[in-house]
């Protein structure tokens, strides 16, 4: 892994972060190029990590054993297709990060017969602790597969599927789901205001009963609802707490939310393939 070198098509938050979580895991500044068109983006990496770094795309994949894509998904196609030919003459393995692009439309932009393991992360990256699933293609070898989760690791969990349909439900999951636990702590905080509580002490308390949480459901064995179970005390004020969500078919409202966005996720998906 760490012989390899590592190219970056797009150098945003999220390479950014996996560069961070690469060099911080000992991988070699001088074995990853980035490129992007915004050269004070680049210059910025360089200066922080020491890396490569170029405006011109084929040349990140002349150098490239491992080529993460991380543009946006608009964009992807138009991109894959300026760098098919030397992807099909140096056949590096393709790490595609971009939401909704499905690999055989990736695939047939490059010029087909590429090993694409395609990524579904989510924003934690930024600080190490996301949560990604990741699917390949047949191309794919097994060392292919394990530099791939060698990369994604450098940033959080990682998680294989063995249907890349399956993707579709992370993105609905783990993909879209930082933002509904926001929103459930944005909804308590405006609950703690309206009883009295101010909001630096308010918003301090919630953080850190989300992390308490998650730590909790990580760390101690059981399924949530036996976690539940332990800290609601028949009667009391959790029971009471608990007992209003059940009132508002929470459940299902979240069910319904998670269908939303997994039915998105399949639209966006042939929108961004279409030819």
């Amino acid at each position: 892994m760490r012989q390899q070198t590592i190219g970056f098509v797009g150098g945003g938050n999220m390479a950014t972060a996996l560069i961070s979580g690469l060099i911080d895991d000992g991988y070699a500044p001088q074995n990853i190029w980035v490129s992007d068109l915004d050269k004070q983006k680049l210059n910025v990496l360089a200066k922080q990590f020491g890396l490569n770094i170029t405006s011109d795309n084929q040349h990140v994949v002349e150098h490239a054993q491992v080529l993460v894509l991380s543009v946006k998904p608009q964009t992807m196609r138009q991109v894959a297709e300026e760098i098919s030919q030397p992807v099909l003459r140096l056949k590096p393995v393709i790490v595609s990060i971009a939401a909704g692009i499905r690999v055989v439309d990736l695939a047939k932009w490059l010029g087909g017969g590429v090993a694409i393991v395609r990524c579904m992360p989510n924003t934690p990256a930024l600080v190490r602790t996301a949560a990604t699933a990741l699917y390949a293609n047949d191309q794919v070898s097994a060392e292919q597969r394990d530099v791939a989760e060698s990369v994604m690791r450098a940033v959080g969990l990682v998680a294989w599927v063995d249907k890349e349909s399956a993707l579709d439900i992370v993105t609905a999951l783990s993909g879209s789901g930082p933002a509904y636990f926001f929103l459930l702590m944005e909804s308590m905080e405006r609950a703690a205001l309206e009883l009295g509580l101010d909001t630096e002490t308010a918003r301090l308390l919630i953080e850190q009963t989300a992390f308490g949480a998650t730590k909790l459901a990580l760390e101690v064995e059981g399924a949530p609802a036996e976690l539940r179970k332990r800290v609601t005390s028949p009667g009391g004020t959790t029971q009471y707490a608990i007992d209003v969500f059940e009132k508002g078919d929470f459940s299902d409202l979240v069910g319904s939310a998670l269908c939303a966005a997994y039915e998105r996720s399949i639209e966006l998906s042939n929108e961004l393939g279409g030819d």
